[in-house]
């Protein structure tokens, strides 16, 4: 394609206001004219690839995809595509044929993500290791926001001491161990990842607090509260009925249950195809339409919350620790890994900032809360 190609990125980029090569620091700079064609044949996973490869750049990654995102170039794409990788066109089939967050399956992303180093997200995240939007309403840091986000958690399900609670997707055992000493529940975390695992079991000594690595369909007890904080996007729509199924199989009949996620803004199968081979395998974010039918005969909804634009400041401050501590992670990590890592959190920043996803709290009872819930801010 070459010419052709190079010629309807510049008639699409310019409907975002992005200017190939130009001076502003949202315009994509071109160091290899073959970058067009891995767009026009690979749609985002050419995008991403090339940018891996150095092949083009951007002074600001986050406000190039707030750019392209706000103009919607992303679905006008898609209708260009013509794919050529038999792998992407192989992966958009089967998320729609087979079921890509089986019990089999569930492990591969701890594997992948989580299990790629306690180092690395020590030096990216805050001070309790929260893997998870934080609430920036009165917050000025990422500690405080974090921190904010755990509170408020807490006091949605109104947590009291003595209650048992559950914490399904419990990553490094931030929450649980907030709960335990700020609250004086005693906790269970289930996580699908053994770095996570060890390093929360540390984080939690001396604490009422169990860590578990399991899938949540293998977990067994009976919790006052459950909680799960940014875990249900690794569900996947072919489970959603059996996971809320599990949560109130495991739920006391006067319990609740609070959902953290990101969502979309439209139902579908599967993810990004990038995201999917590079950061989250088998993963995808959930609708509200997936969502209601999935809880439908099964839980009432007290309350649904939405502070998606948070999850922008917070993955901007991910990016700048990430980037301020790149001199201690560049021992570990190569160069192609740090604009891999650079790629991820920009581009879902300029995501979240184009409200092409949003971050959602909800909170289910099994019957309704007698005299009706309340909702906190």
């Amino acid at each position: 394609m070459g010419k052709t190609s190079r010629k309807i990125a510049e008639r699409l980029l310019k409907e975002a206001d992005v200017t190939i090569n130009g001076s502003n620091p949202w315009d994509m700079q071109v160091k290899n004219e073959k970058v067009f064609d891995e767009v026009f044949s690979r749609g985002s996973l050419g995008l991403g690839e090339a940018y891996m490869a150095g092949w083009w750049d951007a002074e600001k990654l986050d406000e190039f995809f707030y750019k392209i995102l706000s103009a919607h170039l992303d679905r006008k794409l898609l209708s260009l595509l013509k794919f050529k990788d038999i792998k992407t066109a192989l992966y958009l089939a089967s998320a729609s044929l087979f079921n890509l967050s089986s019990k089999k399956r569930s492990f591969q992303v701890g594997k992948t993500h989580y299990d790629a180093g306690n180092d690395l997200f020590t030096h990216m995240l805050d001070s309790r290791l929260t893997y998870t939007c934080g609430y920036w309403k009165d917050a000025e840091t990422l500690d405080q926001a974090q921190t904010a986000k755990l509170d408020l958690v807490c006091k949605k399900v109104g947590l009291k001491p003595g209650m048992k609670i559950l914490d399904i997707g419990c990553g490094w055992g931030s929450f649980v161990k907030y709960a335990s000493e700020k609250y004086g529940v005693t906790a269970v975390g289930i996580t699908v990842s053994k770095e996570q695992a060890e390093l929360a079991r540390e984080n939690c000594k001396g604490l009422p607090v169990e860590i578990r690595v399991e899938d949540y369909r293998d977990t067994r007890g009976t919790f006052d509260r459950i909680i799960s904080l940014g875990m249900f996007e690794h569900v996947g729509y072919k489970n959603y009925q059996t996971y809320m199924e599990v949560v109130h199989k495991l739920l006391k009949d006067d319990g609740l249950f609070l959902l953290h996620t990101i969502g979309g803004n439209k139902s579908v199968h599967a993810t990004d195809p990038w995201i999917n081979k590079y950061i989250f395998p088998n993963s995808m974010l959930p609708s509200i339409k997936q969502i209601g039918e999935s809880i439908e005969k099964i839980f009432v909804m007290e309350d649904w919350h939405n502070f998606g634009t948070d999850y922008d400041k917070t993955l901007m401050a991910w990016f700048e620790n990430f980037e301020n501590n790149w001199q201690h992670l560049s021992e570990k990590y190569d160069e192609r890994f740090y604009r891999m890592w650079k790629y991820y959190l920009l581009s879902c920043a300029g995501l979240f900032r184009a409200r092409e996803a949003q971050l959602w709290q909800i909170v289910l009872s099994k019957t309704g809360v007698k005299g009706g819930y309340s909702s906190i801010r």
